[in-house]
Formats: structure tokens, sequence, C-alpha cells
């Protein structure tokens, strides 16, 4: 049976072919689409663990046996923020798998949830019952680093609103991605099923709500309450828009306005 002719532009010898991008690059997204868990997992883990070296006023840290004082702290938290935001992308293909979008939805529920944050934090509720019961140590696990840049560079602008600039970008950009990609896009599908990959986006059972609700306040201790309601209110945002990016868009806009609070009232503790 005869053969087409070859097209014009066809190369026989030219083999298969050859994807464009450096090896590196090809072989770290075969491998972060065969390891489902890396683009989830490791900015949280980079994220934590940096985390637990920031200091506070009332605890200083240590690594390697050298104190890490509270003045320390803005080096720190840059670190961390520039660290894991080249994680995530480094692991940004990864998330190619949920469609970019974001509903009018998403911001309705950052701009209640701000409210419903600031205003259970303020009624102290977590301290009223927790204390008379000698629970205290539960919300002291929480303290917050309450770092004033205005004041401690009051006589130097530049680096104060310099470092506002790398904590806002951590607040409203970083945590927002890193918090729902693990806890939605891992957690409350791999309490779902241990081959959580396959398990579609907005699923809900018991099991994935009590994660979906309890993971957040054993990162929110000294937030107990306000963690519960907050966390439980983008929990049906998730299952009314079956959509992760509507979640850190919320996520995004509550820290943001939280951000704004805390400079409009001086109330340094909620950051």
């Amino acid at each position: 049976m005869d053969q087409p002719p070859p097209s014009p532009d066809a190369n026989p010898s030219a083999g298969p072919p050859v994807d464009p991008r450096p090896d590196n690059v090809s072989r770290w997204a075969r491998r972060l689409a065969t390891l489902a868990w890396i683009p989830f997992l490791l900015p949280f883990v980079v994220f934590m663990l940096l985390g637990t070296l920031e200091p506070t006023p009332d605890k200083p840290r240590e690594l390697l046996g050298l104190a890490i004082p509270y003045s320390a702290y803005p080096l720190i938290y840059a670190i961390k923020i520039a660290l894991t935001t080249l994680t995530l992308l480094a692991v940004w293909p990864g998330y190619r798998q949920f469609a970019l979008r974001v509903s009018p939805l998403s911001a309705l529920v950052g701009i209640v949830g701000v409210v419903l944050w600031i205003g259970i934090c303020k009624l102290g509720l977590e301290s009223r019952l927790l204390r008379p019961l000698g629970l205290g140590s539960i919300i002291d696990l929480g303290q917050r680093s309450a770092f004033n840049p205005l004041e401690y560079w009051r006589d130097e602008p530049r680096l104060a609103y310099g470092f506002l600039a790398v904590r806002f970008w951590g607040l409203a950009i970083v945590v927002p991605i890193v918090e729902e990609f693990f806890l939605r896009g891992f957690v409350m599908r791999f309490v779902i099923a241990p081959d959580w990959s396959k398990v579609p986006f907005g699923t809900l059972t018991p099991g994935a709500i009590a994660a979906g609700t309890l993971v957040p306040m054993a990162l929110h201790p000294g937030e107990l309450l306000a963690a519960a309601v907050w966390f439980t209110l983008l929990t049906w945002l998730m299952f009314k828009t079956k959509n992760i990016w509507d979640c850190v868009a919320a996520h995004a806009v509550t820290n943001l306005l939280l951000g704004a609070w805390v400079l409009s009232s001086g109330d340094w503790y909620f950051l």
C-alpha cells in the first residue's frame, strides 16, 4: 500500500519532540506529578519550622545553642517569608491542577471573617474559660510577636515601612496559600481517603469538617474560638464553590483587613 509523501516540514531524522525546558526543570515537574503531597506539605513545613525560631517578647528562641533575642524578630521573619516564598514558587506547577479563578463571594466571606475574628478575640473568651481551669498555658502557646516596626524604627521610617511590606506580603499572600493548600488541599481530603489526591476538592464528610476546624485551632491556640468560627466559615465557602482559590482569596482578604486594623488601632498583639 502506497504511503503518503512526507510533509515538507517533516524531518525523518529529528526523532521525538524535545522538551525545551532544562532537564532539571522537567525532572522536577515530573517529580511533582508523582509525589502529589509536595506542593501541599512542603511550603507548610518550611513555614512552620522557621516559625519556631521567631522570638516573642517573653520567649527568646535558641538556634544551635545561641539565644535569638526579640530584636532579631524582623530578620527571622523576613528569612522565613523569603524561604517560604521560594518554596511556593518551586512547587507552583503543582497548583496548576486547580483552575485559577475567584468568585465575589470570597471577598464577602473575607470581610465577614475579619469582623468575626476581631470581635471574638476582643471578647477574650478563651482566657475567661481556660485560665480558671488551669489551662492558661494553652493560650500562652499562641502568643504572637506583637512586633511594632513603627515604634521600633520610629527614627528610621524606611526600615519600618520596608518591614511592613514584608509583613503584609507574608500575612496576605504567603499565609493564605500555605495554610489553605495544606488544610483543604491535603488534610481534609486525606481524612476522607488515604488516596487523597483523587478526592474531589470540596468533598465533605464529618471527619473532614472536624479536621477543618480542629487543626486550625491547634495552629492558633491563642485564638481558639475565633479560629473555630472563622475556619468553619471557610469550610462552608469551600463546599459552596468547590474552588480552593476562593478559600485562599477569602483568607487573604481577612488577613489584609486584619493588618489594616492593626495599623489603625495599634492592636499589634493580633500579629
